[in-house]
C-alpha cells in the first residue's frame, strides 16, 4: 500500500526537476543572504517547519529540512493538524511507501505499529489526503532519501498526550520529529505579525503559556506538544526563520505567517 501524494501540483511542483530547482534557488538565496552561517551547521533533534504552497513557505520549510539533515536520522516522524477531516486523537500512516514527485520514501511501520500499542494510535484513512504533512515529504527525500518516515495526523488531541509521543520518538537518538504549521491567517501584516510573535515568543522561551496569549498557529497542538516535550528533554529551541506570504505576493492586506524553527541538544 502507497501514501499518495495528494496536492502534488498544487502546494508543490508534481514534477521531480522542479522541486529540486525551487530547492535549488531557496539554497541560492539563503547561502547569499546568511550573515549567521553557523546555523546552517546545527543537528536538531526536531524541527518546526510551515506547510503552505512552496511559493510561499518553502524557503522558510527549507531552511529547517536543510539543518535536520545534518542530524542525519534513520527515522523522521512528521506531525501535522488534519485540515479536512475531523477525528479524535491521531492517525498514523499505516502504509508501506510514501510517494513524492522524486521516488519513494519507505514507511516504518513496525515502528508506527509500536507507537500505536504504547499511544493508541488509529488509522483514519481519509486523515492522510492532508498538506500539512505532505508538504514535508519532497524535502526529506531531497535532503534525506535513505531515511524511513512515519506521519502522523492529529484532529482533537490533547497536546500532554502528544508530547508524551514525541518524548517517546525522541528517545531513541535515530528519530527525528518534523512538527508542522502555519501560523496567523489572513490578518493585515500588522496585525499579523504581533499575533505571529506570541507564537515564535513560545518558542523561543518554551512557554506555553504564551502560546496562549495570542498565537493563532493551525497546528499549536503540535507547537505545545513538542514545547513541553523539549522543555522534559533539555532540547534549546532556535528559531530559523519568520515570514509571511506578503514576502512573495506583495499582498499585505491579508496574510499568512511561517516560521521555521529547531529544536538542538
Amino acid at each position: 500500500m502507497k501514501r499518495k501524494a495528494s496536492v502534488a501540483g498544487a502546494f508543490y511542483p508534481a514534477s521531480c526537476g522542479e522541486v529540486e530547482t525551487m530547492i535549488a534557488q531557496f539554497n541560492s538565496i539563503l547561502d547569499k543572504a546568511l550573515v549567521d552561517s553557523d546555523v546552517l551547521s546545527i543537528k536538531p533533534r526536531a524541527i518546526v517547519a510551515p506547510h503552505a504552497g512552496y511559493v510561499y513557505s518553502g524557503f522558510t520549510a527549507n531552511i529547517a529540512h536543510r539543518v535536520l539533515a545534518n542530524s542525519n536520522p534513520k527515522r523522521v516522524v512528521v506531525i501535522g493538524p488534519s485540515h479536512r477531516v475531523y477525528l479524535e486523537g491521531v492517525s498514523g500512516s499505516f502504509y508501506d511507501r510514501y510517494e513524492t514527485p522524486c521516488g519513494d520514501l519507505a514507511i516504518d511501520k513496525e515502528y508506527l505499529e509500536h507507537l500505536a500499542k504504547l499511544f493508541g494510535i488509529g488509522f483514519v484513512p481519509e486523515a492522510h489526503a492532508e498538506h500539512s504533512t505532505e508538504t514535508q515529504m519532497p524535502f526529506i527525500e531531497h535532503y534525506l532519501p535513505q531515511t524511513k518516515v512515519i506521519e502522523l495526523v492529529y484532529g482533537a488531541e490533547d497536546p500532554r498526550h502528544l508530547s508524551k509521543i514525541c518524548e517517546a520518538v525522541l528517545s531513541d537518538p535515530d528519530n527525528a520529529i518534523v512538527i508542522s504549521t502555519d501560523l496567523s491567517h489572513y490578518y493585515p501584516l500588522k496585525e499579523a505579525e504581533a499575533l505571529d510573535m506570541h507564537c515564535l515568543k513560545a518558542v523561543h522561551d518554551l512557554d506555553v503559556q504564551e502560546l496562549h496569549n495570542g498565537c493563532e498557529a493551525c497546528g499549536k497542538i503540535g507547537l505545545e506538544a513538542i514545547i513541553l516535550a523539549a522543555r522534559t528533554l533539555g532540547l534549546k529551541p532556535r528559531i530559523l526563520d519568520y515570514r509571511t506570504s506578503a514576502d512573495a505576493s506583495g499582498d499585505q492586506s491579508a496574510v499568512v505567517g511561517y516560521m521555521s524553527a529547531a529544536f538542538v541538544e
